[in-house]
């Protein structure tokens, strides 16, 4: 495993394999957003993106919480400055945040441990897919402060839970145990604390056997398909099948299975 040697960064970048991984370094902050954090998560992802080796994303966190949300310090600072530009800024960096990880072609798995709690929910679910530790507590505090969801959670929150279920949570402002997020559909795989960040690499290391440019296909068309009507997501995915259908990749992975070996995909 690579890593950089910036251990007080607010983000570390490593690489295991084909794996970029991107860790959220705040632990004794509980690993809230601020500014900073977000333009580092950017900034990560792209250093990643650029690197034709790594073929899917593991964001997680150091320490006892995945994100308790964003830095209220910072958000306080923000208010106080009736700037209105400085409080665009602050939102708009937030939505490009978890904009940026859900539209990378590259699969993006989030393992979640503690607290993911509002802004810390709303980049995890940005991400694809979730893996929770046991001991995991998902939540939407906003209203507990009279604030709004602001990076997305409003819009992503009842895409993957269903609209009464997010009205509830957001509205509420109560915690939602792992279980209970898991059997809502907000988490994938539920797995013991200890072994969290293993299992999650593993199964990034699964995505990374794929066809970098097959998933990149997939991924797009799953996003972009899902607020069209059904013919018209029909029709995208034609279209995007037929294109598919050309691809080096496909030819590779059919002369595998003629071949009885394991395909040899190119790279990203």
């Amino acid at each position: 495993m690579l890593e950089n040697d910036m251990s007080e960064k607010v983000v570390l970048l490593k690489t295991d394999g084909a794996v970029g991984l991107i860790i959220i370094n705040r632990a004794d902050k509980f690993n809230c957003l601020s500014m900073d954090v977000h333009q580092c998560l950017q900034d990560a992802l792209k250093t990643h993106e650029e690197n034709p080796a790594i073929r899917a994303i593991l964001l997680c966190s150091e320490g006892k919480h995945f994100c308790t949300g964003a830095d209220l310090d910072e958000v306080k600072l923000t208010i106080s400055s009736n700037d209105s530009g400085a409080l665009r800024n602050f939102v708009e960096l937030g939505h490009q945040t978890c904009a940026s990880f859900e539209k990378t072609s590259l699969p993006v798995v989030v393992a979640v441990q503690g607290f993911c709690l509002a802004g810390g929910l709303e980049i995890s679910l940005a991400c694809d897919i979730l893996f929770a530790a046991d001991d995991a507590v998902f939540g939407d505090q906003h209203a507990n402060y009279g604030l709004i969801p602001g990076w997305g959670g409003s819009q992503r929150l009842p895409r993957t839970i269903g609209f009464r279920r997010a009205l509830d949570l957001m509205m509420s402002g109560r915690r939602l145990k792992a279980q209970q997020a898991h059997d809502w559909g907000m988490v994938n795989y539920l797995v013991p604390n200890d072994k969290l960040r293993l299992e999650a690499l593993e199964y990034c290391q699964l995505l990374a056997s794929k066809s970098a440019e097959g998933l990149g296909m997939m991924k797009n068309l799953a996003y972009s398909g899902a607020d069209l009507g059904l013919e018209n997501a029909l029709e995208l995915e034609v279209n995007e099948a037929i294109k598919g259908l050309k691809s080096d990749d496909v030819k590779e992975g059919l002369a595998a299975f003629s071949e009885r070996r394991e395909p040899a995909f190119k790279s990203g």
